[in-house]
């Protein structure tokens, strides 16, 4: 018999049991809760102290500070032409709270765009300080000298930085240190002698940088912070200096922010199709979720309390070879005392973890909830796919010290609220409407706060596809 007549007699055979495709029309199947791509470990919620508030809103009280604030500049890019937005000069220490535009607009005009090859000097330690350097694209390198003569590194700048503005408050000042370029940099130039034309016109100028050059001559710790004025290691019967603490005349208050939805079911669907599981209780769950990673979402990106946005410009450092190696977490770390945990994207984990296989190290684990957590120098490095990476495919590693007790980073929330499911969240019911549908308000109140600077550090522009 031939194959083919084999397959024909095997097809036309008659069939002599029940067919599982019918026998399913009796049987009760077994089946899973209702599965969400979306849900991730959440480390960030899980590992941040969280404060409960009333009024909504929570008041960080500081030291008065003298110190003029960092921060990072915004350019305008048209073709191969780069500007600097001209509020984003109040950046500067010398124009930080200007607010004349007409002015402003005219320095910004006078800025002069320059294209630096890689290793090429911008800066020489010891010359003469007559510019500012605005970085519009670029990784730059401040290199110091020693103390035995040699280079050290002083730190990377990149995107956004700016070096020698110095030299808007002194004219006598000189360059502490040589600035070179590790790559291709983009830089806008505002020399000193423009700078200072528009000064002389400016009344308002003027006196802003008048104001300015007098605050370093206010008595301030390393810190910027007011001086407690303090006596130690005398004898005899001196006069013992008298102090006080002198508070922020305006400080911060963070409000509660709040993610929202209203979620619909329909009642015949509420009432017939209950078995085996709640379809309420489904719904409410996987709505659930998806708010706690929009909450998480916006712990780390929101413009206003997100941790990436609130990170000081003097916290923020640049890794020394692009990719994430450890010497870059040992600086990290170096910047705050205490560190509690760091956050990650996995890529950048993956890519530390290339970085450690090249040098032949394996980081140490500790078991957190069930999951092996790589650590660095004792500190956990969790996972977050909440920080963002970049078309460029760079990212940022956050470090933290956590808790009130400890002037650390902590979560905001509102326990108590009406109909609350969790601490913070909410499930309100709204109604039936004419369409006989059923509809519950999901609400999560929440925020972070930063109590002092040194407790947030972040490792910027960290390159995640290079392999080496």
């Amino acid at each position: 018999m031939s194959v083919g007549e084999e397959v024909r007699t095997e097809q036309t055979k008659p069939q002599q049991s029940l067919g599982t495709a019918a026998a399913r029309n009796l049987a009760t199947t077994t089946k899973s809760v209702p599965q969400m791509q979306e849900i991730s470990s959440r480390w960030l919620l899980r590992m941040l102290p969280w404060v409960d508030i009333q009024g909504g809103t929570y008041r960080v009280n500081r030291r008065l500070t003298f110190a003029v604030g960092d921060g990072r500049l915004t350019f305008v890019k048209t073709g191969d032409r780069v500007e600097i937005i001209p509020a984003e000069l109040g950046e500067l220490p010398a124009l930080r709270s200007y607010e004349d535009e007409e002015v402003l607009f005219e320095i910004a005009r006078r800025c002069e765009q320059r294209e630096i090859a890689a290793g090429e000097v911008i800066a020489s330690f010891g010359s003469p300080s007559d510019e500012v350097y605005l970085l519009a694209h670029g990784r730059v390198e401040k290199v110091g000298t020693g103390p035995y003569g040699d280079d050290e590194s002083l730190g990377v700048l990149a995107d956004g930085a700016y070096f020698g503005d110095d030299a808007l408050l002194d004219e006598d000042a000189i360059w502490e240190y040589t600035a070179r370029a590790l790559t291709a940099c983009t830089v806008l130039v505002l020399p000193r002698a423009e700078f200072a034309q528009i000064a002389e016109r400016s009344d308002t100028l003027r006196e802003h940088l008048e104001q300015r050059r007098s605050i370093p001559s206010q008595r301030s710790n390393k810190y910027g912070e007011k001086e407690i004025d303090l006596a130690a290691g005398h004898s005899g019967e001196p006069d013992i200096p008298h102090t006080f603490v002198d508070y922020e005349a305006r400080p911060r208050e963070y409000e509660l922010s709040v993610a929202q939805t209203v979620l619909r079911i329909h009642t015949r669907v509420a009432d017939l199709y209950n078995q085996p599981m709640n379809q309420t209780e489904q719904q409410i769950r996987l709505t659930v979720e998806a708010l706690k990673e929009r909450q998480e979402h916006e712990l780390i990106n929101n413009r206003d309390f997100g941790l990436l946005h609130n990170c000081e410009y003097d916290q923020r450092i640049q890794p020394h070879d692009g990719v994430p190696g450890p010497d870059d977490l040992d600086e990290l770390l170096s910047r705050r005392r205490g560190t509690k945990l760091l956050l990650a994207h996995p890529r950048a984990i993956a890519a530390f973890g290339r970085e450690l296989n090249k040098r032949g190290l394996v980081p140490e684990t500790i078991d957190m909830a069930g999951n092996r957590i790589p650590t660095w120098r004792g500190v956990p490095i969790f996972p977050c796919n909440k920080i963002p990476v970049t078309s460029e495919r760079t990212t940022s590693i956050i470090a933290m010290r956590t808790g009130e007790s400890d002037q650390g980073v902590i979560g905001l929330r509102a326990s108590g609220i009406p109909d609350e499911i969790e601490p913070s969240l909410s499930v309100r019911f709204m109604g039936i409407n004419e369409q006989a549908i059923i509809k519950y308000l999901v609400t999560a109140y929440y925020s972070a706060a930063v109590l002092v600077p040194d407790a947030l550090g972040v490792l910027e522009n960290v390159e995640i596809g290079r392999w080496q």
